[in-house]
């Protein structure tokens, strides 16, 4: 009896201890409803003191994901911060590197995502803030977060974005600059492998092997296995795009940093492919940091010496992604460069040939007579070593841009009437030649009516290039066809907005393997005709051949595509799983997405936390 006793005398006290504790918490949630806003500062400091000296039992997690809700919310506030809850939460994150143990308790392995998704989200874009983390000591443990080995995926994710908001401002940067010889490599690492990680940590594992806290952070509680897939490519792209984002606000301040990022030759090759994907329009990636390196002789030189980084830069001058510009600044820049023109000219001249006449592209005005001048300058340096391919382009470009320019600013205006017209007649004749099936003949038709037809006559030769592109599709020469293509969507007014010019590039991207390219091209026509049919057609589903050559494309440059490449010996069973996205995600999504689910509660009167 009496053990018995004992026995009911330890489990009232342990209930006691528990009721105590939830009692803590509970008194957080009181001190945020307090309308008196002295005591509920007063409160809420004293809480946010004592919270990392706690890890008493899964309350806690409540309570960070409220503060979570609330600094997503109103991320201005400084209500919270002001009071110690980013010290707080940089001390649970240095408690969480510290004390492997302390992770492994209750649901404390949640702790260290909310934290620094707390810091992050209150330095998003309020610099005081961010110089209030940096006083409170979040950079150290956030550094500490992308160390190998040292926390998960999902933690890396909202660490290296706090890291980048952060680093963003003049006054908080040189605090992460003091870690950059190890927060670049570390960075770097990041984007490289993350989609790797996150593809053989995750998704190709069945649910039951799955980190739980993983999927719940994924979804929290709102669909299976497919929205834990979908959720898991997000946040792999949202990685790779904010560990670029880190890496550019080192390359933009200081071109130093540019010798620390260029001397990895693979990363670069690597960074061609890092493009954003479809769930991060908003970010350009690897695009944007690849500018930034051109603007320094440093970078310039590391990116001229890669052939595979400059092919990839052309490539995406031709395609209508929305940082084609950027691809186009790139070049320029190493052209402009006398030390790097000789070696990228070979390569950028046949590209940017084709974009010779592009008047606006988005806010940049006069890109055309920018590309001529970048090309034909100082040509006689480099003419004797240029291929028989790039002489060829530059050749066909003097003869457009200057020759047949000066020839036509003296012509009458009779005789401009009259090519207009035998132009007209070309055209007509190439037409019916190509509804007979005598394509070749069609080809000639085309190209002479493109020789008579005046340059002031766009719309006729945005016409006319669309329908040769069309002819050498047919005859299997994708890139003649590609050239044509992209010379009908320069011609175009505004660029890049030929709907039957952007299908037959897909098709030729497509003939030549290169599905990024090709899927861009294909779903801005579909935009296209979507916005150009009438109300009536619109309910029309997409044609059945759109739809295949998405769903092609899709899965081919899906976010974990490469990594399925590359994954040996999977086992069977796992193959199963949903592997590759199969459906458009949508365009323009913000770098980050994360919807706040929990129902919010008031704090001092105003609605707050979750």
């Amino acid at each position: 009896m009496e053990a018995c006793t004992t026995g009911k005398k330890k489990k009232k006290a342990t209930v006691s201890k528990k009721s105590a504790t939830n009692c803590y918490y509970c008194c957080f949630f009181c001190s945020a409803k307090e309308p008196n806003a002295q005591l509920r500062r007063a409160a809420l400091s004293a809480f946010f003191r004592d919270m990392p000296c706690r890890d008493d039992d899964e309350s806690g997690v409540l309570v960070l994901s409220s503060i979570w809700h609330a600094a997503m919310t109103d991320p201005d506030d400084p209500e919270l911060p002001s009071v110690g809850v980013l010290r707080c939460m940089s001390l649970l994150l240095s408690k969480s590197l510290a004390d492997p143990a302390f992770l492994r308790r209750r649901q404390n392995a949640y702790i260290p995502y909310y934290a620094a998704h707390i810091l992050g989200s209150y330095t998003i874009r309020c610099p005081s803030l961010a110089a209030l983390a940096v006083e409170s000591g979040a950079v150290p443990p956030l550094v500490g977060v992308l160390r190998a080995g040292a926390m998960t995926w999902v933690e890396q994710r909202v660490a290296v974005r706090a890291l980048g908001h952060i680093a963003s401002y003049d006054a908080t940067f040189p605090a992460v600059a003091r870690h950059a010889k190890e927060v670049v490599p570390l960075a770097m690492g990041v984007a490289t492998s993350c989609i790797g990680v996150v593809y053989s940590e995750f998704v190709i594992l069945p649910p039951a092997r799955r980190e739980r806290y993983h999927s719940e952070l994924l979804t929290r509680g709102l669909g299976g296995v497919e929205m834990e897939d979908k959720k898991a490519e997000e946040w792999a792209s949202q990685l790779q795009c904010w560990s670029l984002y880190l890496l550019s606000c080192f390359a933009c301040r200081d071109f130093s940093y540019h010798q620390l990022i260029c001397q990895d030759l693979h990363f670069l090759k690597d960074l061609c492919h890092m493009w954003g994907g479809l769930a991060n329009g908003d970010s350009p990636a690897g695009v944007g940091l690849m500018r930034l390196l051109c603007r320094s002789s440093i970078g310039r030189d590391a990116v001229a010496g890669c052939r595979e980084v400059v092919q990839s830069l052309c490539n995406l001058t031709r395609s209508s992604d929305d940082w084609q510009y950027m691809g186009v600044d790139c070049l320029l820049l190493l052209l402009e460069d006398s030390g790097t023109r000789r070696r990228v000219i070979d390569l950028a001249a046949p590209c940017l040939v084709d974009l010779a006449e592009l008047h606006r592209l988005g806010s940049r005005e006069n890109l055309g007579e920018a590309i001529t001048s970048a090309l034909l300058v100082n040509l006689d340096d480099v003419v004797v070593e240029l291929s028989l391919e790039a002489k060829k382009a530059i050749k066909s470009l003097w003869d457009l841009k200057v020759e047949r320019k000066q020839r036509e600013e003296t012509m009458s205006t009779e005789e401009s009437t009259k090519k207009e017209s035998l132009a007209r007649a070309k055209k007509q004749q190439g037409n019916k030649k190509f509804s007979l099936g005598d394509v070749e003949g069609a080809t000639l038709s085309y190209t002479e009516a493109l020789e008579i037809c005046p340059l002031n006559q766009r719309k006729q030769r945005v016409v006319l290039y669309s329908n040769r592109a069309q002819c050498r599709l047919l005859l299997r020469q994708p890139d003649a066809a590609i050239g044509d293509a992209t010379r009908a969507l320069a011609l175009a007014s505004p660029a890049n907005r030929h709907a039957k010019s952007l299908w037959r590039r897909s098709q030729a991207y497509d003939m030549k393997g290169m599905a990024k390219e090709s899927l861009m091209d294909c779903l801005v026509f579909v935009k296209l005709r979507w916005l150009n049919e009438g109300e009536e057609e619109r309910q029309e589903k997409v044609p059945y051949y759109v739809v295949r050559m998405i769903n092609k494309q899709m899965s081919a440059v899906g976010i974990f595509a490469i990594a399925t490449l590359r994954e040996p010996n999977v086992e069977e069973e796992e193959m199963n799983i949903g592997l590759l996205p199969t459906s458009v995600s949508g365009l323009g999504l913000p770098t980050i997405v994360e919807e706040p689910t929990l129902r919010s509660i008031r704090v001092g009167g105003r609605r707050r936390l979750t």
